[in-house]
């Protein structure tokens, strides 16, 4: 079981409570992630044109977080859960996906489809999520598709490369719904126009290079922070997966997402998004509402915690052992 003291099923009934959002407030946490945003850009785009490169790009470092937040944001708005108002959630998260240059609608489908199928072993699609293979899968694999998931998995392609590919060149075309019509079409070529038009834009006022550099950089580093970000939340030590025949959602959310125990400033720059398995469980409750979540059900912080210094070891973790019930590295499937 997911909880010792109450079942998954109850703490999803119980979480609803906290499924409202307060409009003040989510107007609020706008301003405080977009204004600093901008302004961090302006003077680094400044600085950059009069020939501090250097201090520049030290400025894409918070720059990049504020950037995640923003992301989170638009996260938010694709569950719904940022505005009461549906239109409010929809022109938000559009607005901010030209920021993140992520197609709000299209990513918002490969995000349902994680939420719905985390942790399931026979609903894997390779949309919205990290392909982890089983062990007897792994095996089972001709030499050179070992080879290619070996190298998929390998942190310097997971959380080097990766980021790069996933934000600036897969999500350019609607993956896996290039035949469900005109609508992931839409998303995905209205998201790249509306950012490039952007972009042109403030070319023009601050010259190409500060504008295209700075932002590149900014972008680089909040996809990675946000990919690790998602690993940790799934591929850690203690982790479930189960077949379709023994999965839950509400267990899979529980006991497949982490409590990514955060220090601030790091833990309000990403949004709470560590309070994972409390966002899986119940998606619609806003992420300034996490925390509360926990001061009133303390027994959540301890379920599936995972300490920022002990996450660099998820790194290694690269298959799922069915026969063990847990997550494991290459290295142990050798010595096996």
């Amino acid at each position: 079981m997911a909880s010792e003291t109450r079942p998954a099923r109850d703490w999803s009934k119980l979480l609803a409570t906290y499924r409202d959002p307060r409009t003040s407030r989510s107007v609020f946490e706008v301003v405080v992630t977009v204004a600093p945003l901008l302004t961090l850009w302006v003077i680094a785009w400044a600085l950059h044109a009069r020939g501090w490169w250097w201090a520049a790009l030290l400025l894409t470092i918070p720059a990049a977080f504020f950037l995640l937040r923003l992301f989170m944001i638009q996260h938010d708005c694709g569950h719904g859960s940022f505005f009461r108002n549906r239109q409010a959630n929809e022109w938000v998260g559009r607005i901010a996906g030209v920021f993140t240059i992520t197609p709000f609608h299209y990513w918002r489908q490969t995000h349902a489809l994680h939420h719905a199928t985390s942790g399931n072993l026979d609903r894997r699609s390779g949309l919205g999520e990290i392909e982890t293979l089983t062990v007897e899968e792994y095996r089972a694999l001709p030499r050179l598709r070992r080879l290619g998931y070996r190298l998929y998995r390998h942190p310097l392609v997971m959380f080097g490369l990766g980021p790069a590919y996933v934000f600036l060149l897969s999500q350019r075309v609607p993956l896996g719904m290039m035949r469900q019509g005109w609508r992931p079409w839409a998303s995905v070529i209205g998201n790249a126009l509306a950012a490039a038009a952007g972009l042109a834009g403030l070319a023009w006022l601050f010259g190409i290079a500060p504008v295209l550099i700075v932002n590149a950089v900014t972008m680089l580093l909040a996809a990675t922070i946000g990919v690790w970000l998602f690993y940790v939340q799934h591929q850690f030590e203690g982790a479930s997966w189960a077949r379709n025949d023994r999965w839950s959602r509400d267990e899979a959310a529980l006991a497949g997402s982490s409590h990514y125990d955060l220090p601030q400033p790091f833990r309000w720059m990403t949004g709470n998004i560590g309070i994972h398995h409390v966002h899986h469980l119940s998606s619609r409750i806003p992420f300034y509402r996490l925390s509360k979540v926990l001061k009133d059900h303390p027994e959540l912080r301890a379920m599936n915690r995972l300490g920022f210094l002990e996450s660099f070891r998820c790194a290694r973790l690269t298959l799922w052992d069915e026969k063990a019930g847990k997550l494991v590295s290459f290295r142990e499937i050798r010595a096996a």
